[in-house]
């Protein structure tokens, strides 16, 4: 017997606080004789049979030999603790025949019919983008209304986020070592807004493209008009509406009956609590990822120690670190946090274009400074008049400067590393490509790789800024097909041929994503439809309207991550801001095309709407810090509501610089929402493991993260050892939304919902 085995059994007290006399054997019943091998033998099997008996719930089992008897617990405590979990009080609602949550049976039939056709229709459009949707609405949309439905495999689209990275820490590896495929021949074009790829030239001339799937215009025009029609249908409102309304309710029902078990089984887990379970920041900004204190002590540390190395090119002159500031008529003691100026304030409430400033350091003093110099006729040889691009934030903040964008590689890496310093925080910052030229691509990813900008702790997304109008204004793009040509054409062709574009080739395997980014709440004078101009001949002065950006980012996303498919390589998400501000349209076509979104505040608007992102599961990046600062004020934020009513919502800083004091700006999220909202423990740990569930982490790194069952459904998925969330709130969930699934799939009015085209 083990020193570790008898000190467990003898310890004075247990993980439930048993007395030992109650608990335990008396020791004496086993004494041994140490001459007798075999009278030994017999009395360490008794001992083992008798500590089984004992009921211990939890033990330490790094230093035991004995792996049979360690491999018995376990399995004994796992079937205690699945038995336990599903053991809570549940509420059980009697529904009418004649109606089912005061709507007659016949609406319910037509209200069901829509959100059953819009359920298939999002699904159709994650499988041919190769991304995941909810396994348990599949389930029931394959059960109850098309069994001939073709069935994603999640375990392959998990497995294809990150494929490629190496499976060991990056401390010891380099993750830009990576393999290098043979050019495959193929040729790349774009035609009407999508990147075509061909066999080779021959197939070009003949133009007989691959068949890489993607969805055609008119479909998806056809299938936005669906939820159109859904949205403002009156009693699909009401029923929506009395749903949510009800689920929210059986939620904090389900708490006060429930609470007191969860807080035990969150206290009976060793060494988990919410700062040691995994959480993911799903939805920050890299140029704005460090709070201003960051920034400050870092600027201040490059005067104190490089302030002659040249940073800045600029009317044909070369300026060091100490000219710029002493154009600005600054030294290092001047600068302060208030004279950054990079914090939001009441100022930049719903004025998106005053915040958009705020990404300029000092930059109200060099407008100050401009004017100051225009009135008294000074020469300008020496000052950049203002206009919404300061020095600083070229020289600190950009990738593509003369420095090649060393200061803001070096400052992401502090931060990773901070964030690698507390190991259960991770972050997925969005690096900008503008689509002005094919080139952006190479040059970002050359700043990754030349300055080693890597973290196992960071992912990246790709964020778009819809800006076309500014560079068709000032005759950088001629139609809106250039744009998209310059933003898709490279990875198509780092694709065929990885050689073409080495570093972009090493950069992509961190790549999860693309993002599509701006002031939402600027008006949209074109509505999406059939007729309109195709991305060739949109010439027009005005932007494209959201959903046209949408879904051309999301056919060429489609087209290429099946083109990566066929050749083993990572594939990409699609997750756009979104429902901040602006038309609720916005959300529908997030909600066909998107994995998960950004933001969300307006379903709380549109209960159709916000009844299907939770029938879909669809996940919601929430920052309500940030919403706190520009749109909404803080008590009227959705976050909580959306939380109680089963959406998968998680909590993410999205700018630490404007908003963020600390520098754990996720904590600092956590930690407002949990005194303002009064969320407990179990609710805290549940929104973490959405963001890691919601994340584009490797499947590897979920299944340690979360447990090795966490693609399946239901108390299985759930591993509260990894996650600290309870086996009565993971429960709780599924079976609502099962309920819920059930009401709108049920079998007796099935037979009036359209068959899936």
């Amino acid at each position: 017997m083990t020193e570790l085995n008898r000190e467990l059994l003898f310890s004075d007290h247990s993980m439930y606080g048993q007395d030992r006399s109650s608990s335990t054997p008396d020791a004496s019943l086993f004494e041994m004789p140490d001459d007798d091998i075999a009278q030994r033998q017999i009395h360490e099997d008794a001992l083992q049979t008798t500590m089984l008996q004992a009921g211990i719930k939890e033990l330490e089992f790094k230093n035991a030999k004995d792996e049979d008897l360690a491999s018995r617990y376990r399995s004994q405590c796992n079937r205690e603790r699945f038995l336990d979990s599903t053991k809570f009080h549940r509420i059980h609602v009697d529904e009418d025949e004649c109606s089912h949550s005061g709507i007659l049976l016949g609406n319910l039939e037509e209200a069901s019919s829509f959100f059953v056709k819009a359920l298939l229709i999002r699904q159709k459009y994650m499988k041919i983008s190769r991304q995941s949707f909810c396994r348990t609405t599949e389930k029931a949309l394959k059960t109850y209304v098309d069994k001939s439905l073709e069935c994603i495999d999640h375990e392959d689209v998990a497995r294809s986020i990150c494929a490629g990275l190496p499976t060991e820490s990056f401390e010891d590896v380099n993750p830009f070592d990576i393999e290098f495929l043979p050019d495959n021949g193929n040729v790349c074009k774009i035609k009407n807004g999508i990147v075509m790829v061909y066999e080779d030239k021959d197939a070009l001339e003949r133009e007989k493209p691959l068949d890489l799937k993607h969805p055609d215009v008119q479909e998806f025009v056809s299938d936005r008009n669906v939820l159109l029609a859904l949205c403002s249908h009156g009693p699909i409102k009401s029923f929506a509406y009395r749903r949510m309304s009800f689920l929210e309710s059986r939620f904090n029902l389900h708490v006060l009956l429930n609470e007191t078990n969860e807080i035990a089984a969150q206290k009976r887990v060793s060494h988990r609590d919410f700062y040691n379970v995994r959480k993911v920041d799903t939805h920050v900004h890299a140029a704005s990822c460090m709070n201003q204190k960051h920034l400050l002590r870092f600027i201040k540390n490059k005067m104190k120690n490089c302030p002659n190395e040249e940073v800045l090119f600029r009317n044909g002159n070369v300026m060091t670190l100490e000219k710029v500031f002493r154009s600005l008529n600054l030294t290092s003691y001047d600068l302060s946090v208030d004279k950054l100026d990079v914090h939001a304030d009441r100022n930049t409430f719903h004025r998106f274009d005053k915040f958009n400033l705020k990404y300029n350091p000092i930059g109200e003093l060099v407008t100050n400074v401009s004017l100051r110099l225009k009135s008294a006729r000074l020469k300008m040889n020496n000052f950049a008049t203002f206009t919404g691009e300061s020095r600083l934030r070229e020289i600190f903040l950009k990738t593509d400067n003369y420095v090649d964008g060393r200061y803001f590689g070096e400052l992401i890496k502090e931060v990773a590393y901070e964030l690698e310093d507390s190991k259960y925080q991770m972050a997925e910052p969005r690096l900008s490509i503008y689509g002005k030229s094919k080139i952006e691509w190479d040059k970002l990813a050359r700043w990754a790789v030349n300055n080693s900008v890597y973290s196992d702790n960071v992912r990246w997304l790709i964020q778009i800024p819809r800006l076309y109008n500014i560079y068709k204004s000032n005759n950088l793009l001629n139609n809106f097909q250039e744009m998209l040509d310059n933003i898709f054409t490279p990875l198509f062709e780092v694709t065929c041929n990885p050689s073409s574009h080495p570093e972009l080739h090493r950069f992509l395997p961190q790549l999860i994503g693309f993002d599509s980014v701006d002031d939402e709440s600027k008006a949209e004078n074109h509505l999406f439809h059939e007729d309109s101009p195709l991305p060739n001949e949109w010439d027009l002065p005005e932007n494209p309207p959201y959903s046209y950006y949408c879904f051309y980012m999301f056919a060429n996303i489609t087209a290429l991550n099946n083109l990566r498919k066929q050749r083993g390589l990572n594939c990409f998400m699609f997750r756009p801001h979104c429902g901040e501000a602006g038309s609720v349209e916005h959300l529908m076509a997030a909600f066909i095309l998107a994995q998960n979104i950004s933001h969300g505040l307006l379903l709380r608007k549109v209960p159709a709407l916000q009844y299907l992102y939770y029938l879909a599961q669809v996940g919601i990046a929430m920052s309500p810090l940030s919403n706190n600062s520009l749109f909404l004020n803080y008590h009227r934020n959705p976050l909580p509501s959306y939380h109680a009513r089963g959406l998968i919502v998680s909590i993410s800083s999205d700018d630490p610089l404007q908003f963020h004091f600390t520098k754990e700006p996720l904590m600092e999220e956590y930690s407002i929402a949990a005194q303002v909202w009064k969320l407990n423990p179990c609710d805290m740990c549940e929104l973490a493991r959405n963001s890691v569930w919601m994340s584009g982490f490797e499947h590897n790194l979920k299944k340690h993260w979360l447990g090795e069952n966490y693609l399946k459904e239901g108390i299985e998925s759930n591993s509260i050892s990894c996650t600290n969330v309870p086996g009565i709130r993971v429960a709780y969930r599924h079976e609502t939304l099962e309920e819920e699934l059930c009401t709108i799939c049920d079998p007796q009015i099935k037979d009036h919902i359209p068959p899936h085209s």
